[in-house]
């Protein structure tokens, strides 16, 4: 048996302790997505190794489980039918393991009727979908442990595919250990491992790969456009569109198998491998269409890497020790936030100047220019006296010289040019690295008496921001051209074009690519059937990883059923 734990909010499903009325009884409010979200957490450790402890630390400090997305716990329990029970350790919870308005404990397996029998002390047949307010009660002393909600799901229309069951308890540390005490008592019923609970709903086909990834994160959304994408992906967005891609290519592979095997024997038609050949180029351009999207998908789920730079006592933020000395900055401080619903990571980096002798600013400026190199956005920020100064002393003053200058003397090569060019238009070139989405600040505006000239400045720059970090004056407009960048930078996630979201996926679809370029160059210019066929049968295979597909019997039910060959 599989036995599972969910810390959830106060929610209506126990206002009968208030109001001294027990809850309707009917359908359960929990509908499949949301069984779907508060499971999924169990599979994060499964699949990223991602640990639980801040939810855990949530809930500790607030004393109570405010009802917000994303505080949820959950451990389980696989109760296979010959296992023997095992110790109730609960991996991940124990910061976490405290009060809490209401507590889910889930049971997946062949033996699931039995706790609902002999705990809850239903009858058989159980009714299912419909939640009854029960007595829970010790199998074996008969002693009662709480009353709370059971809700019987049998398979395979349950989450995990296999007969399930819930017990919604209050959430206190104590009831929770005795239900799980009872619970052990049971023969057969065992702890489930991390993500054991999606695993077996995987295996089940309740959801492939890319779904688990989506719902993953899903629970990890911190922005709102973070929220849309996942929710997309969890809803099977990407599912359909790369088992389109595969459907395709098993006719595809199921085509070149039937000619190699049957063609001189059975009656197959001459211009199959035209066919497929027109397919396999169609597939290919979808494939490089999808790969080439700038990695917008990627940047969206991790956040945009922006890197501010620029000279000593610029404009630093005081989440590092800040003071007038030059040079004070030495590592790189990081700060995720969220602009219009686009997430960011934010880095300070230390001021940039040379003839530096100091090994440790050495260090910080060698560390500032590194995550420059990698960062989606870079910030740059000029000091807008110096900006005054260098007008009164070259003429003609034009302010992209002045940039053209400080870049240079930054030795910030990487900052493309269009950067500070007049009303540059900063699209994304995905297939030029050395163009860098680029912002100019010119801080310090509220020290200048000239304020015209660098008030005529955004009318002529489009990516330039007059701004005082002391006086926050200009912060609107700041804000207003960081979000453009940043949806120019993560897209618009939408069902018609659907993006790209994790490396496996990019490193898959590349590997599907280039074993269908081999497959020309076996079929076509080596006029070896045999070996193109084994590269379409590679480039199917790494389309089945991505979303955890490998089946060779769908080929050979392709084969038989299109080509009739066989009695």
């Amino acid at each position: 048996m599989v036995l599972g734990i969910i810390f959830r909010g106060n929610l209506p499903a126990f206002a009968w302790r208030d109001s001294g009325k027990p809850p309707a009884v009917g359908r359960p409010t929990l509908d499949r997505d949301l069984n779907l979200i508060l499971l999924v957490l169990g599979s994060l450790v499964y699949l990223e190794n991602i640990a639980l402890d801040h939810v855990a630390t949530e809930v500790v400090r607030d004393r109570s489980c405010p009802p917000i997305h994303g505080q949820f716990v959950q451990f389980g329990v696989s109760s296979l039918q010959k296992i023997k029970p095992v110790g109730l350790f609960i991996p991940g919870l124990t910061r976490g393991y405290g009060k809490c308005g209401v507590a889910v404990i889930r049971i997946t397996g062949p033996k699931s009727s039995e706790a609902v029998t002999k705990i809850a002390g239903l009858k058989l047949p159980l009714q299912p979908r419909y939640a009854s307010l029960r007595r829970l009660k010790d199998p074996e002393s008969k002693e009662m442990l709480d009353k709370g909600l059971v809700i019987w799901f049998p398979g395979p229309r349950s989450f995990t595919g296999e007969d399930s069951c819930e017990f919604q308890i209050h959430g206190g540390t104590a009831i929770i250990s005795a239900v799980l005490g009872a619970l052990s008592k049971l023969e057969g019923f065992r702890p489930a491992e991390p993500g054991e609970f999606t695993k077996r709903a995987f295996h089940a086909g309740k959801l492939d790969l890319t779904e688990v990834e989506g719902l993953a994160d899903l629970i990890h959304a911190e922005t709102e456009a973070q929220r849309k994408q996942a929710l997309l992906q969890s809803e099977g967005i990407l599912s359909k569109l790369y088992n389109t891609w595969r459907e395709t290519l098993i006719r595809v592979v199921a085509h070149v198998e039937a000619y190699i095997d049957f063609s001189e024997d059975e009656n197959i038609e001459e211009n199959v491998m035209d066919q497929v050949e027109i397919a396999v180029k169609d597939l290919m351009k979808n494939i490089e269409n999808h790969l080439t999207d700038g990695r917008c998908g990627e940047r969206l789920r991790e956040g945009v890497r922006t890197v501010i730079v620029g000279e000593p006592n610029v404009g630093q933020r005081p989440a590092a020790i800040v003071t007038p000395i030059a040079g004070t900055t030495r590592d790189v401080v990081e700060l995720n936030i969220n602009i219009g619903g686009y997430p960011m990571v934010l880095a300070d980096t230390a001021g940039l100047r040379s003839g530096v002798s100091d090994a440790v600013e050495s260090e910080g400026i060698a560390r500032a220019h590194k995550y420059a190199h990698s960062a989606d956005l870079i910030i740059l920020v000029l000091d807008a006296t110096k900006y005054i100064a260098w007008t009164n002393q070259v003429q003609p003053s034009e302010f992209t010289e002045f940039v053209k200058n400080s870049v240079t003397d930054l030795n910030l090569d990487y900052i493309s040019p269009k950067a500070y060019t007049l009303n540059s238009s900063m699209n994304i070139e995905s297939n030029c690295e050395s163009t860098k989405k680029c912002l100019i600040i010119v801080n310090k505006s509220d020290l200048v008496q000239e304020t015209m000239n660098l008030k005529n400045i955004p009318q002529q720059y489009s990516n330039v921001v007059p701004l005082s970090c002391k006086t926050e004056d200009g912060f609107p407009a700041l804000l207003t051209h960081l979000e453009e960048h940043l949806a120019q930078l993560c897209g618009n996630p939408s069902r018609e074009n659907p993006c790209l979201t994790q490396a496996r996926h990019r490193h898959h679809l590349t590997d599907c690519l280039s074993s269908l370029e081999s497959y020309f160059k076996h079929s076509q210019t080596d006029g070896d059937i045999v070996l193109a066929a084994h590269q379409l049968r590679k480039a199917l295979r790494h389309l089945g990883k991505i979303t955890g597909h490998v089946n060779t019997e769908q080929i050979l039910d392709v084969i038989f059923k299109e080509f009739c060959i066989g009695k």
